[in-house]
């Protein structure tokens, strides 16, 4: 490094010294990157700048008249916020007067007054009341909840016994062999020996079937039962308004028939 050479063919880096006056071996680790590259060529690279920097001015800590200043400032700067929330909370304020001179002067104007004191107050609000204005605006939506983080076990060699557990057996079908040929029903019922099965009936059916049949015919009987009294009932309500309207011409035929045998009996009268 800093021997003299042919230039065109050597690769030879021109001696750099640090400020402490000593050779500056940080250039070869940054032959062949770019100047924005960060390399760290030192220990002390990795420090952080406060054990680095020691002695710089702005690390030392401040003085007493800086730290009251700064206190003073801090204090002036909330007090004044402090104020002002105060003031925009007081639900009274002072109120505001205001002489008002109006331009028609006159008996007629004003009841005769030259001018006018107005007293100026804010208007209550109800803070319940709701808002006057529809506003359409669209609210941007928040950013969304970050993702889950997926933890994984560490790799590890999988053994025989697990690798068999893990092995699923192939699905056999009744219907198709190996060939993907349909298998007739005689010869799959065959082979199954569904038809050397003896069925069994539990007698216990037998009941509940005998059961169900006497429940149906009462329930058939009790059905006719009302029909039957319900149609004799009908029956008797029938005949009795029969009955009364029996009665009611034979009274009308009555009665006419006594009308026609006086108005005779007068006739005859009237005729003598």
């Amino acid at each position: 490094m800093g021997r003299e050479g042919n230039e065109g063919t050597s690769n030879a880096l021109a001696v750099q010294l640090e400020a402490q006056g000593k050779v500056k071996y940080a250039v070869l680790a940054r032959q062949g990157h770019s100047k924005d590259k960060i390399i760290y060529s030192k220990l002390t690279d990795l420090l952080p700048a406060e054990v680095v920097a020691g002695d710089d001015p702005s690390l030392e800590r401040p003085s007493e008249d800086n730290v009251q200043e700064t206190t003073d400032k801090t204090r002036l700067a909330l007090e004044r916020l402090t104020h002002t929330k105060i003031a925009v909370a007081m639900p009274v304020r002072c109120a505001q007067y205001i002489r008002y001179t109006q331009s028609w002067q006159g008996a007629a104007y004003n009841s005769g007054a030259k001018q006018r004191v107005i007293r100026m107050v804010k208007a209550q609000k109800d803070p319940m009341e709701p808002p006057k204005f529809k506003i359409n605006k669209k609210i941007p939506r928040g950013p969304p909840s970050p993702p889950v983080p997926v933890l994984h076990s560490p790799t590890r060699k999988v053994s025989v016994k697990e690798k068999n557990e893990w092995k699923i057996p192939p699905c056999i079908s009744n219907w198709k062999n190996a060939k993907w040929y349909a298998i007739p029903l005689d010869k799959r019922l065959a082979a199954d020996g569904r038809g050397l099965q003896q069925v069994h009936i539990n007698e216990n059916v037998a009941k509940v079937a005998e059961a169900l049949y006497i429940t149906n015919r009462k329930i058939r009987e009790a059905v006719e039962m009302r029909a039957q009294l319900q149609k004799k009932l009908a029956q008797k309500q029938r005949e009795k308004k029969e009955e009364h309207l029996r009665q009611l011409a034979q009274k009308a035929r009555e009665e006419e028939v006594g009308i026609r045998t006086q108005a005779a009996a007068t006739d005859k009268d009237e005729e003598a």
